[in-house]
């Protein structure tokens, strides 16, 4: 018996978030046990780096799980993506040691959120970003970015994973980038409240619109008592990048 860790790329678009739910409900956790109850898996639930919303896509999602496997891991990813629906997919798999943990052995996760700035819709682009419009401005979205960085109390912009959790992260990377009429915010902390990279840019697109101010976001962050009452950004724009571990990367393409 080993343990296994592997990257997993997936669309979740038709999926009620990551975490198994009840039966009859599709899961990219569900998913992904039924492939390896396929090839010989006994256990009872796989280990992830963090569980997306409903919607929330994924490129490095990292999962663990026990194995009795007696060929390559390379063999194990194909043998996994042979089980699997086109919108899920294993990347690559290692061994790993035995008491390797996704979740808690993390150190940085990486986030990214694609916003589409024109004024006409784009079916085949708005399966995996918000369009926005009239365009915000991006001068404004990145001094409400740059507010996020650091060590805070986030319990305004969400919810801990266990009632009654810690609410303060830390936030080592949050900026703005433009891509022809995308604009990309890209987001990485040690861990991440549940819906709050969704608050956080809905907070940027509302002060770069003119619906919120500075301050109003700043009382945010130093009253976590407080909530963020303003919508928030759709699951279909945010995509689970990467995780980090330790000095190295588990990168988000091969």
């Amino acid at each position: 018996m080993a343990r296994y860790k592997s990257i997993i790329a997936y669309d979740g678009t038709r999926y009620h978030g990551f975490q198994r739910q009840a039966d009859g409900i599709a899961t990219v956790q569900g998913t992904l046990e039924g492939a390896l109850a396929a090839v010989g898996w006994q256990g009872s639930s796989l280990l992830a780096a963090g569980r997306t919303d409903a919607g929330v896509h994924a490129r490095g999602q990292v999962v663990a799980y026990d194995l009795d496997w007696n060929h390559r891991a390379a063999a194990l990813t194909r043998a996994l993506n042979s089980h699997l629906p086109a919108d899920i997919a294993v990347w690559r798999t290692q061994e790993a040691a035995l008491e390797f943990h996704p979740r808690f052995d993390a150190r940085l996760r990486r986030y990214r959120y694609r916003l589409i700035v024109r004024s006409t819709p784009d079916p085949l682009r708005e399966r995996y970003a918000w369009r926005a419009w009239p365009e915000p401005d991006r001068e404004a979205m990145e001094r409400i970015a740059a507010a996020f960085l650091g060590r805070h109390d986030f319990g305004a912009f969400g919810r801990p994973p266990i009632d009654g959790g810690n609410t303060v992260r830390t936030v080592a990377q949050a900026v703005w980038s433009q891509d022809g009429d995308e604009l990309h915010f890209d987001v990485a902390a040690d861990a991440f409240l549940h819906h709050m990279v969704r608050r956080m840019t809905a907070a940027c697109v509302d002060h770069g619109s003119g619906r919120v101010s500075a301050a109003e976001v700043a009382e945010l962050l130093d009253r976590p008592d407080l909530r963020w009452e303003g919508r928030m950004a759709p699951s279909r724009g945010l995509c689970l990048m990467q995780v980090e571990y330790g000095q190295t990367k588990l990168e988000d393409r091969f």
